[in-house]
């Protein structure tokens, strides 16, 4: 099952969760159906290396990673 990250068009929470094909969790703090799908870095994993991560934003409790980073008001 594939991991994905949504945010709550209700109350704003952004989260992650594994989902079967066609199916849509709640939010886990308001239990709301209405959510978005975001678009997250791809991860992949080759046998005795270290993760490989695609550029993104960095996590919430890290600084910006630039002047233009996705997290900064435009």
């Amino acid at each position: 099952m594939p991991i994905f990250e949504y945010r709550c068009s209700d109350c704003g929470a952004e989260f992650e969760e594994l989902v079967r094909a066609g199916e849509q969790p709640p939010c886990p703090r308001c239990a709301s159906k209405k959510l978005e799908k975001l678009m997250s870095a791809p991860a992949g994993h080759v046998a005795g290396t270290l993760p490989i991560m695609g550029p993104g934003c960095p996590p919430v409790d890290a600084p910006p990673c630039s002047p233009s980073c996705c997290r900064l008001p435009q």
